[in-house]
């Protein structure tokens, strides 16, 4: 994907998404890792263990060629994205945790991504057509960085000004991975109905397992309802326009970026649904365990 989407398109995207990330944050958010330490701690073990070990095993099951095995391992080393913070929001989650944990996640994944993406590289013998250098991913996360780092600059202040752009941003970043997904799929046109049928129901039943597992796994570790809310959030929905990002810039692949492009399609639908389903059935149900005693 040699074109204007790709080489000014894509840094100016990740840039703007960055940048309306450090609008939300404060120095405070990173201060709280101490003050909630267990859910920090649970979060970032599904983060960084859970969630790539599930990845791997759904590629296996679902029999994945090379580059789109690399492209969904690709997609689960990605942290969370923005729009994990809204979903949190609406249903009812801890949005707080939300911020810290994207901005521990975004710092954690200068080594974890490189680091996963490199080994699925490695095991899936894709390292004929791309690599992943750990120098090229510091100058991407030094992109990815700096908006943050210039957005947390402008709210400390201007904190007013950050809080009117916070709503603007999200509707940004939203439209800009759709344009994103739109411009993925016209450049691989000639294989969409090929790639849908073989990323598709993967890309569904891995943002359903992250979501799960985000909520799941926190609760049984005693982690508070508000707080396993906007775990599953966090880990269920990725930044997919940073994974997007990774696959055609540095690795210079475009297929690579296939798994993210279809993930970005579905994850707001299935992360919806979660969201229901959370307020509806799970969340209600422990609050009735707790009234009763049990």
């Amino acid at each position: 994907m040699d074109s204007a989407l790709s080489t000014v398109g894509l840094p100016i995207a990740l840039g703007i998404i960055m940048f309306g990330l450090g609008l939300s944050l404060t120095i405070d958010d990173f201060r709280r890792v101490g003050r909630h330490p267990r859910a920090v701690v649970v979060a970032l073990v599904c983060q960084l263990l859970l969630l790539p070990a599930v990845c791997f095993g759904l590629v296996l099951l679902f029999d994945l060629p090379p580059l789109l095995a690399v492209g969904m391992m690709l997609l689960a080393a990605s942290p969370g994205g923005t729009s994990a913070n809204l979903y949190s929001h609406l249903f009812r989650g801890d949005v707080a945790l939300n911020v810290t944990l994207t901005a521990i996640n975004s710092i954690i994944a200068i080594v974890s991504l490189p680091l996963i993406t490199n080994l699925a590289i490695a095991y899936f013998d894709a390292d004929s057509s791309v690599s992943l250098q750990f120098t090229k991913v510091l100058e991407v996360f030094a992109i990815v960085l700096l908006p943050v780092a210039l957005g947390m600059a402008v709210r400390s202040a201007r904190p007013a000004f950050a809080e009117r752009m916070d709503k603007p941003v999200r509707i940004a970043s939203a439209v800009i991975l759709a344009v994103l997904v739109l411009g993925i799929l016209l450049d691989q046109r000639e294989n969409v109905a090929d790639y849908a049928a073989k990323v598709g129901a993967i890309a569904i039943v891995f943002c359903a397992t992250s979501l799960a597992v985000g909520y799941l796994v926190p609760r049984w570790a005693g982690v508070t309802e508000r707080q396993a809310v906007a775990s599953s959030f966090e880990i269920g929905v990725h930044n997919a326009t940073l994974a997007i990002y990774v696959a055609v810039e540095v690795l210079d692949e475009t297929e690579v970026s296939v798994p993210a492009a279809v993930y970005g399609l579905v994850m707001f639908f299935v992360a919806a649904a979660w969201g229901v389903i959370l307020t509806r059935y799970l969340v209600r149900a422990d609050e009735q365990r707790v009234s009763s005693g049990t």
